[in-house]
């Protein structure tokens, strides 16, 4: 099956695999496997900060981040469509007492820093204490400018918040913005990198920060059941995706550029080809036949996930030939609709 579905799909290299069976391990619990102490102390000096840990998840990355960030009944600031608002099960909310205050997303993916500002709580019992706000880089394929960012962190610095990047797809965002990864995060608190997305890794992420603040999320990682053994088996496959997995996202946005140019021409379909940036490529289905399309696309050996719009991700497991068979297929199924 050719997936389209998300890059989380992407399977192991054989290198990965192999460096998997090898790794030499320990208790990460005693902080004595020398396998994950090595992809987070190469990951904190890769992306520019003192200390790196590494979690189950993006999920898990992102909510030690807020936890570690806040206490109970404080607030963070983040975007109507932000993952770690919208995605992620309210965990923050739920297991952190902390209170989200989302606010409306710019089409560019950006949170206006007016309303930002207007949303901080006043120094009144009454009100939560806004303690950080949280951007996303990509978010839904989109990157923050350079600029913005930079705008961000003076915002946050006259305002006493910290700042958190959840940055998932971190390493899209500096490819498309042609600069080195640390141009991004130098702006930030901390970050989350996700490993098992476009960089390919079948698990983990990476949360970034000071030495202190990792040192606060480790004891809410034990506490969240997030302490694991032997888990340099996962880390050895990380270190690679983390080393390796960014020297080839070009690709995979050249072939989302190929492919939204492709469903341009379809006359069903709504795309504006323009607004792709990165991998991810969305797609209206003007007559409401998502799920009909997904359905006749699962039959002819491709997976998408039918959606309002419909989301198409490119990733290292599709070439630009399985680019050309989605849009060959696509064309198909609607030259057969009535």
């Amino acid at each position: 099956m050719i997936d389209f579905r998300s890059d989380t799909v992407t399977r192991p290299t054989r290198e990965m695999r192999e460096a998997m069976a090898y790794a030499e391990v320990g208790d990460d619990v005693y902080g004595e496997d020398p396998t994950v102490n090595n992809l987070q102390a190469y990951a904190a000096e890769r992306l520019g900060f003192e200390s790196a840990l590494f979690t189950a998840s993006g999920t898990q990355a992102n909510l030690l981040a807020i936890m570690s960030h806040c206490g109970r009944g404080d607030e963070y600031l983040c975007g109507q469509s932000a993952h770690n608002y919208r995605y992620e099960g309210g965990g923050a909310a739920v297991l952190g007492s902390v209170q989200p205050q989302p606010i409306e997303n710019e089409p560019d993916g950006s949170i206006n820093l007016d309303k930002a500002r207007a949303a901080i709580k006043p120094g009144d019992f009454h009100f939560a204490i806004t303690r950080l706000l949280s951007l996303e880089n990509t978010i839904g394929g989109k990157v923050l400018s350079l600029d913005y960012q930079r705008q961000a962190r003076a915002f946050c610095d006259d305002h006493r918040l910290q700042l958190h990047l959840d940055g998932a797809r971190v390493f899209n965002a500096a490819v498309k913005s042609d600069c080195d990864v640390t141009d991004i995060t130098k702006h930030y608190d901390s970050v989350s990198v996700c490993l098992s997305k476009g960089l390919g890794a079948p698990v983990g992420s990476l949360l970034l920060g000071s030495t202190a603040f990792i040192e606060r999320a480790t004891r809410l990682r034990k506490m969240l059941g997030g302490g694991m053994r032997q888990a340099g088996i996962l880390a050895a496959a990380g270190r690679i995706a983390l080393e390796q997995g960014p020297l080839r996202l070009q690709e995979d946005h050249e072939n989302a550029q190929c492919l939204s140019t492709g469903l341009a021409a379809i006359s069903e379909l709504e795309i504006d080809p323009s607004r792709t940036q990165t991998n991810i490529v969305y797609a209206r289905c003007r007559s409401g036949k998502a799920a009909a399309l997904r359905d006749y696309l699962a039959s002819q050996g491709v997976l998408i996930t039918a959606g309002e719009p419909i989301r198409f991700v490119t990733h290292r497991d599709v070439d630009n030939n399985d680019v050309k068979q989605l849009i060959t297929a696509i064309q198909r199924f609607y030259q057969q609709q009535p």
